[in-house]
């Protein structure tokens, strides 16, 4: 018999055997700990997104005023010729 084969008769008889008895609270536990965890994933969902949307409209308000896309005026004037 081979190792695999001694494996697999193991499994066989712990899943044909009889189910150990769960404790009654251990469903409300788990309740609440997976609520617990709902929301505790629905706030930074929702921070995350807050978040996002203040720098959206930060980089808006920004680019409305530095106007990024303009060429910034010359500092010195072109020398002249030609007069």
């Amino acid at each position: 018999m081979s190792q695999y084969e001694r494996k697999e008769q193991a499994i066989r008889r712990i899943l044909e055997g009889a189910t150990p008895a769960v404790p009654p609270e251990l469903l409300h536990d788990a309740v609440r700990r997976g609520s617990r965890a709902l929301r505790r994933r629905r706030a930074v969902r929702r921070a995350f997104w807050t978040l996002l949307f203040a720098a959206a409209v930060a980089f808006v308000v920004w680019a409305s005023v530095a106007r990024p896309w303009v060429e910034p005026p010359a500092d010195t004037t072109p020398p002249l010729t030609h007069w």
